[in-house]
């Protein structure tokens, strides 16, 4: 797929990444405490308010908590007043028939390619391993992978997924890792083209540079996990998105927003979830 721009003559790609919505079917179901889709409506109607001018919506999985239609019905009605195209893929609390129902959709697309105007293209791996937590890249996503930035070489290249591909820093997180992290990384290794790696799942915040690839993760719409914490702990910070600017020489520019602190606390008591 092309994606459709702003402007035939823009020369940079802006992309709103929202990710983890972990949305329920009821409007009255929570998660830690925090009510996930008014938390989620509320990052949506901070994104509209500030009027950032993108070209596409990323959404990197565990947009639902319950497995429900209902739940990814409530996210494409949440999305829709943002109107531009929207992308998602699995997290490990997704289910992919309960996804698949709400197609066709004029704004949510399912493809694992895009390209992005003249200079870029987007690849997004599906890294679900049904039943766990943890992520893998089967076979197929990693040829995937492999083809298209061997049939692109001529492109930046941004590579999405759910899971976290390096370390988190927080041993509870990290169990939950792609299991075949050094795979994935092997094949980026062979593309320099390879600029950036976007993933969600582990509701805080990450950006470091691994082998001249920026890896970035992004806070959830609704509860935070805290950094650097080797068992389960919640943070303070409120819910947050990502906004990103691919520009034509390959450089990125990215900026986290967040609500205004004190909204959307969870339970700090809770051991898990």
């Amino acid at each position: 797929m092309k994606l459709p721009l702003r402007s035939a003559h823009q020369s940079s790609i802006k992309l709103l990444q929202i990710t983890d919505t972990h949305l329920f079917a009821s409007s009255k179901d929570s998660l830690l405490s925090v009510n996930t889709g008014r938390s989620f409506q509320a990052v949506i109607d901070a994104v509209a308010q500030e009027g950032f001018d993108f070209d596409a919506i990323i959404s990197t999985g565990d947009i639902s908590q319950d497995h429900t239609e209902g739940s990814y019905q409530k996210f494409v009605s949440g999305i829709a007043k943002l109107k531009q195209p929207c992308f998602w893929l699995p997290g490990n609390h997704d289910e992919k028939t309960a996804m698949d129902a709400i197609f066709p959709n004029s704004q949510i697309f399912q493809h694992n390619h895009v390209l992005l105007g003249e200079h870029w293209q987007m690849i997004l791996l599906d890294s679900q391993v049904v039943g766990v937590p943890h992520g893998r890249l089967e076979l197929d996503q990693l040829e995937l992978l492999e083809q298209k930035l061997a049939q692109h070489t001529n492109k930046h290249s941004l590579v999405l997924l759910h899971h976290h591909s390096i370390s988190a820093q927080s041993a509870w997180l990290d169990q939950h890792i792609l299991k075949n992290h050094d795979e994935f990384w092997r094949i980026l290794a062979r593309f320099p083209a390879v600029k950036a790696v976007v993933c969600g799942h582990i509701h805080q915040t990450l950006d470091k540079m691994v082998n001249e690839v920026r890896v970035l993760a992004t806070p959830s719409t609704c509860v935070q996990f805290k950094p650097v914490s080797d068992d389960f702990a919640l943070d303070t910070v409120p819910p947050g998105w990502r906004e990103l600017e691919l520009h034509a020489d390959g450089s990125i520019t990215t900026q986290v927003k967040r609500l205004q602190s004190g909204q959307f606390l969870p339970d700090f008591d809770a051991s898990g979830y």
